[in-house]
């Protein structure tokens, strides 16, 4: 079921994104090839590939939603290229801020071509979401539904701000709180994933109430998925991530196992001097994953994980009813449970 959606719409999106990323100055096709190559376009020549580009959840989502509650998904199309893009812009940006040299097995754009020009390029990518957006109207999107869409857009942009500052902090900080952390997961990933799912809803004609439910909906199952992330970004195997085994603990980054970790009252203190060392490296994993197993950080992240997606699909059953464990979300939550990368 949710192999064959992804087969109808996938081409769909995939030419919606193109038009709205295609550029046509020769002398900035650069500026675009770089976005290109982030996308899995081309390659570093910018010459054609074909290459895995990421799972297109929002959009999915987004598209999901519209047809759930009885609209039409090619209307959505545009706002579904939207929130790709604007994922994607936020993923260039975090890959410069957060050090990370490979994205999906490749080199990132930074990497390639230096921090300005892939600061420029996502910042490109950005203003074309919004210009992705504007096409709803030639969909035949009502103006009044248009500019709702726009309005959420919008918030969430801010909140993707948000989500990304309070990171960044975090890397910085010796104490952070499990709850500090929820509020950061609640910008960085949960608020796009629950706009992508209220935007379909709201292009396909949500009756009140049922939007601001699929938005729960997207929201807690956003919160499960970073959860999950970061238990891939400690445990996850490199040769199916594309990153180093215990990538997140060499950045000292605040994810959920690493906070519950330091914040046990057995545990803590040891593990808090061994993310203090002025140098830390690969040596330095398995000492760290240890005091990790020792803490039940797994157990504790994945109790949290399993409780964000039941609240999730409980907010689905308030949107959908009797109609929620047949709907294409139902099934694409319990796909998102079982993923690996």
């Amino acid at each position: 079921m949710l192999t064959d959606f992804s087969a109808r719409w996938l081409p769909i999106l995939e030419e919606e994104m193109r038009a709205v990323l295609a550029g046509q100055d020769a002398a900035t096709a650069t500026h675009y090839g770089m976005m290109h190559y982030h996308m899995g376009w081309v390659d570093a020549s910018f010459q054609p590939v074909s290459l895995p580009a990421g799972k297109r959840l929002r959009p999915l989502l987004c598209l999901m939603a519209c047809e759930v509650v009885g609209g039409d998904a090619m209307q959505a199309v545009p706002a579904a290229a939207a929130l790709e893009i604007l994922h994607n812009f936020s993923l260039v940006h975090d890959d410069i801020e957060d050090g990370d040299e490979m994205r999906r097995h490749r080199p990132t754009v930074w990497k390639l071509w230096g921090a300005p020009q892939a600061i420029n390029a996502g910042d490109g990518m950005f203003a074309l979401a919004f210009a992705a957006m504007q096409r709803l109207t030639a969909r035949g999107v009502s103006a009044e539904r248009t500019l709702a869409a726009l309005s959420l857009f919008t918030e969430t942009c801010v909140a993707l701000t948000e989500g990304q500052h309070l990171d960044m902090g975090f890397e910085q900080r010796t104490h952070v709180t499990v709850a500090e952390y929820l509020r950061m997961i609640q910008g960085k990933t949960a608020a796009l994933i629950g706009a992508s799912v209220a935007i379909g809803g709201l292009i396909g004609g949500a009756a009140p109430g049922v939007d601001g439910a699929l938005r729960r909906f997207g929201q807690e199952i956003g919160l499960a998925f970073q959860i999950q992330d970061d238990m891939l970004g400690v445990w996850g195997d490199p040769a199916v991530t594309g990153k180093a085994a215990g990538n997140d603990i060499l950045r000292r980054k605040k994810s959920l196992p690493l906070l519950h970790t330091l914040n046990d009252d057995a545990h803590g203190l040891a593990f808090r001097m061994l993310l203090e060392q002025p140098e830390l490296d690969a040596a330095d994993v398995p000492e760290a994953l240890a005091l990790l197993a020792a803490a039940g950080a797994y157990e504790y992240a994945l109790q949290q994980m399993n409780s964000h997606y039941a609240a999730g699909l409980e907010a689905l059953h308030d949107a959908l009813g009797d109609n929620a464990e047949s709907s294409l979300l139902w099934a694409t939550a319990q796909w998102l449970m079982q993923r690996k990368a």
